[in-house]
């Protein structure tokens, strides 16, 4: 289903390409048009992974630079039966994380500072787990695909405006092309987010909560991300909020349109679900007599960003 609705995409940005291009530029137009989707939805396949993390200016740490962390999506992998994927940190003091890539031999999993420093190990491997389960279930793809082809959509408005606004441009389907990018395309990049349904996000907690085997540990990890989201700002994702789809909390702090961008189901809704499955989780939960079996002290062991 994830491949079809990716093919959907990719078509529904190809011919909003196209057909902007003939409004402004005529048959002529709507060719280089159509050559420039093309390339821009093969780079997004095999490149939008890296200009996400890019985006978020995201560290690839291994066993030597950030050990704990980088154990526990290891054990997680394992349990989940999926190859190691790659791991990042995101130096942010906002607590939040999010996973990309293709598909799960090409995976990457990031979680942000603030998210190490204020969440337990349990709590941080629940995290991670939810992660994973994105990456299983293959929502990765399109989730990335998503966050860079509706950034590029956002820019048709700027493209149409030196290009169709030209005065000495004799075109006269010029000037509409300059409305409909304008105003067209801010809402077909909501539209392109809402090809992320907001489905994925429960079925992420239940995988994630199978994962690490306790669904209250993702119950309090999203209550204190949801906490910390909405007091700290995150720079980055207010520069690219077409990205905020990917994180597992909205990152955007809602005083602006950007709001819109977010595909997430409440996060009480979200709480409540995963209390409700203590019971089915019960007979198989670990039941500790004493710290947690993902650290030694219950916290994340600092990294060298501290």
């Amino acid at each position: 289903m994830n491949l079809v609705r990716t093919a959907m995409l990719i078509a529904l940005m190809t011919a909003l390409f196209m057909g902007v291009g003939y409004l402004i530029g005529g048959a002529g137009g709507m060719t280089i048009a159509f050559f420039i989707a093309a390339a821009m939805n093969l780079f997004s396949y095999w490149n939008s992974d890296k200009m996400v993390l890019r985006m978020h200016h995201a560290v690839e740490v291994d066993q030597r630079t950030a050990p704990e962390f980088y154990r526990i999506v290891a054990d997680l992998a394992q349990n989940a039966g999926l190859p190691m994927p790659k791991v990042y940190v995101i130096r942010n003091a906002q607590p939040n994380a999010f996973a990309t890539g293709r598909n799960p031999q090409n995976a990457a999993v990031a979680a942000s500072t603030g998210l190490l420093e204020a969440l337990t190990d349990e709590e941080v491997a629940a995290v991670m787990a939810h992660e994973l389960a994105h990456v299983q279930n293959r929502d990765t793809l399109i989730m990335t695909i998503t966050a860079t082809l509706a950034g590029a959509i956002s820019m048709l408005g700027n493209f149409a405006f030196f290009f169709g606004g030209n005065r000495n441009n004799n075109n006269p389907l010029g000037f509409i092309g300059v409305l409909v990018a304008m105003l067209v395309a801010p809402f077909a990049a909501m539209l392109v987010q809402m090809t992320i349904s907001r489905t994925r996000e429960y079925a992420a907690d239940r995988r994630g909560a199978e994962i690490c085997g306790n669904p209250l540990w993702l119950a309090s990890a999203l209550r204190k991300i949801a906490r910390g989201a909405g007091r700290i700002v995150n720079e980055d994702a207010e520069r690219n909020p077409a990205t905020a789809h990917m994180f597992i909390i909205n990152p955007l702090n809602g005083q602006r349109m950007d709001s819109l961008f977010s595909t997430h189901p409440a996060t009480e809704n979200r709480i409540a679900a995963l209390e409700a499955m203590v019971e089915e989780f019960a007979p198989a939960r670990p039941q500790p007599s004493g710290p947690g079996p993902w650290g030694r002290d219950g916290t994340v062991s600092k990294g060298p960003w501290s």
